[in-house]
């Protein structure tokens, strides 16, 4: 008699275990290509006879499966089943069972696919089964695969670690931000698939979209596009205004968990709103569960150069303040991207490895809002007509700062600046809660002749070296002007500064100086000046002297933005000549954070409290303080808590029970937010025993 088959393990458990996808599910099959994954079938009514029975095994992806483009793979049991790359292998062929090995080749698409087999028996009956569904996801334990990473710490950190940190602030003052990545939560897996599924590319031409989801250059593009909602009905709207009413202020996420459900909870509609570090790290959570190897990144002072000259124009008043720039290139205080790992089939060898995908829209890519991508090699080597978007990603660290006065409806040069743009570019260390400074693998050394060649070259390939003059150097100023603070800045205290100036040269030097203090949004834009000050100086022939200065809270407070950034500037002009000295600072403000203390042994399944220690820093009263606290394997869902008024600078503190599902090293993560401040972070690091 024919072969039946009455049941089908897909032995999802112990699949997932040696697939590097236990943490997902335990109970659904998710497997990386090029392993081998096993599968138990059980007949009705006899075993499995070599020399007579045929399995043969179906394997379909996408809404349109077809041989032909690889969506779909017929492969025999026996080795009959023609050219197919897949492989089904006989394991151990019992009484009544048979268990097989099976292969999916290391290019194959991934996403969802449905199992099926046809028994082909002795008589000529031929029975078809459907066995089940699975996933699919890119395979960096597997040297055939083009996410490849030779590195077990580095596959832990950069697809297995799902908490990281995300640097902010600014150059003099670099802050880490906790964030919960959380690719492995409940759900998850499903929206970064309907992720791919919502993108236009799969909703002009589908199946074409699911025959090139084996390319991680490919899907990564497709990504980059889907976390802004520029084009589509992406994850995250951007909103860099500073009125957030309708929506949650960038400042206060602390995960991309709560973001991604949220999308989906909102039938796919964007999530109010996202700025830099929100785009990459939802970014970055998207790839790690569909196993690419991805990090954050930070670049301070970064470049947005939107005429391609790489050059940055700024433009001042006569009182020292930035003015709103007509062509819209800026400094960011800084920007966030990704890096992702991946082998570049498409580029000259060498070019693989870390490759910068930039989720924020700032210019368009082939018509999309993307960017990358781009090797970082590349953008080391100058090397910028290699795909994808390297000229813009090449500016963001290499451009020159040009600074003009405008008086008169006239604009003076001041100066140009080569080395003012990509500084201290930050990653999160492997398996440690370090900096990691990785400035040197996009660019030479400061100053260095290698990094004007590269500079030069990258110039020549992106033809506007002919609307430059030669560069020519700046005349150095006699007097010197320098700031310094006098204590770190705090929130709710006065700033205390002094205006350093210095005669470099042996005539006596009467200045006029003209100072200003002015808010900034972290991508340059400057607000209205809050504060400014003239002095005076007289200084004989080699002569230094300090100029004292304050900026008290009461002048300060109501005009700082959400990224509580403040550019003091002095604009410098001798009497009796017209040298003019420009000299700026930025200054971000900071909050005491929020303290977690985890109260016992933390273990799978057993309760736990946490305390979380919190504060009004101000000098003021605040209203609508609302806590949230989360951290993968430890809450099932953020935790949101009505704090409701907090008196001046009054301690708090309030006691949190969970029960840890996962074990290992865990995160939690934790933001306050009032009427009066948006983000005081804490986090604090907890190992879940068995």
């Amino acid at each position: 008699s024919g072969l039946e088959v009455a049941l089908a393990d897909l032995q999802s458990s112990w699949n997932n275990v040696h697939h590097h996808t236990e943490e997902i599910s335990s109970d659904r099959l998710l497997v990386r290509r090029g392993q081998a994954f096993n599968i138990t079938l059980y007949f009705k009514n006899r075993g499995f006879q070599p020399g007579l029975d045929n399995i043969i095994f179906v394997t379909e992806t996408g809404p349109l499966p077809d041989l032909a483009r690889g969506t779909r793979a017929v492969f025999s049991l026996a080795g009959r089943g023609g050219p197919s790359p897949w492989i089904a292998l006989l394991k151990t062929n019992g009484p009544i069972s048979l268990e097989v090995s099976l292969c999916a080749p290391p290019m194959a698409a991934v996403g969802r696919y449905l199992l099926k087999i046809h028994i082909d028996s002795f008589q000529g009956s031929v029975t078809a089964y459907q066995i089940g569904e699975f996933i699919l996801l890119f395979n960096p334990w597997c040297p055939g695969d083009a996410v490849y990473m030779d590195s077990e710490p580095q596959r832990q950190e950069y697809v297995m670690n799902d908490y990281g940190f995300i640097y902010q602030g600014n150059k003099n003052w670099i802050c880490p931000c906790p964030w919960n990545y959380g690719q492995f939560e409940e759900n998850i897996i499903d929206i970064c698939l309907k992720l791919l599924d919502k993108s236009l590319n799969f909703q002009i031409d589908p199946a074409t979209d699911c025959v090139l989801r084996g390319s991680p250059v490919y899907i990564s593009r497709v990504v980059c596009a889907m976390i802004n909602s520029n084009d589509d009905n992406g994850v995250l709207n951007g909103n860099w205004s500073e009125n957030y009413l309708d929506g949650t202020n960038p400042a206060e996420w602390t995960g991309s968990v709560a973001i991604l459900k949220q999308w989906q909870a909102l039938g796919c509609q964007p999530v109010r709103y996202g700025q830099c570090w929100v785009f990459a790290a939802v970014m970055c959570t998207v790839m790690r569960c569909l196993g690419i190897p991805t990090r954050v990144i930070t670049n301070f002072d970064s470049g947005h150069d939107t005429d391609g000259n790489l050059i940055i124009d700024e433009y001042y008043d006569s009182t020292g303040r930035i003015l709103e720039n007509k062509k819209k290139d800026t400094v960011w205080n800084f920007h966030v991207w990704n890096e992702c790992w991946m082998a570049r089939k498409d580029l000259p060898p060498g070019y693989g490895g870390w490759q910068v995908l930039d989720a924020t829209p700032q210019e368009t890519s082939n018509g999309l809002y993307c960017c990358g991508p781009a090797s970082v090699r590349a953008i080391k080597e100058g090397e910028v007509d290699l795909n994808y978007d390297t000229p813009f990603a090449f500016s963001m660290v290499n451009a020159d700062c040009m600074s003009w006065l405008v008086y008169g409806g006239k604009e003076q040069r001041l100066h140009r600046d080569t080395n003012s743009v990509g500084n201290f570019i930050s990653t999160k260390s492997i398996q440690s809660d370090e900096r990691d400074d990785i400035t040197e693998n996009y660019k030479y050394g400061e100053g260095s002749t290698q990094e004007r060649q590269v500079f030069l070259k990258a110039l020549q390939r992106l033809k506007a070296g002919r609307f430059q003059g030669p560069h020519r150097a700046d005349p150095q100023p006699s007097v010197s002007l320098k700031f310094k603070l006098l204590d770190p800045p705090i929130m709710g205290q006065d700033i205390n500064f002094v205006l350093l100036a210095h005669n470099m040269s042996s005539q006596f030097k009467d200045l006029r100086v003209n100072l200003s203090a002015q808010s900034l949004l972290h991508d340059g834009s400057p607000l209205p000046p809050f504060w400014q000050d003239t002095a005076f100086i007289t200084l004989s022939a080699e002569e230094a002297k300090t100029h004292p200065c304050k900026i008290a809270y009461s002048q300060y407070s109501q005009y700082l933005s959400t990224d509580k950034l403040i550019r003091i500037s002095a604009l410098g002009e001798e009497m009796s000549c017209p040298e003019k000295i420009l000299v700026d600072k930025i200054i971000t403000l900071a909050y005491p954070g929020i303290v977690i203390n985890v109260l016992g042994a933390a273990i799978v399944d057993q309760p736990l409290s946490i305390q979380v220690i919190f504060a009004n820093p101000l000098l003021e009263q605040v209203a609508n303080c609302v806590l949230t606290v989360e951290g993968s394997g430890l809450f099932k869902k953020q935790q949101r808590v009505l704090i409701g008024i907090l008196r001046p600078q009054h301690r708090a503190s309030i006691t949190l029970e969970t029960v840890p599902f996962k074990s290992g090293q865990r995160q939690i993560q934790a933001n306050l937010r009032s009427n009066k401040f948006r983000d005081i972070k804490g986090y604090r690091n907890v190992y879940v025993g068995f």
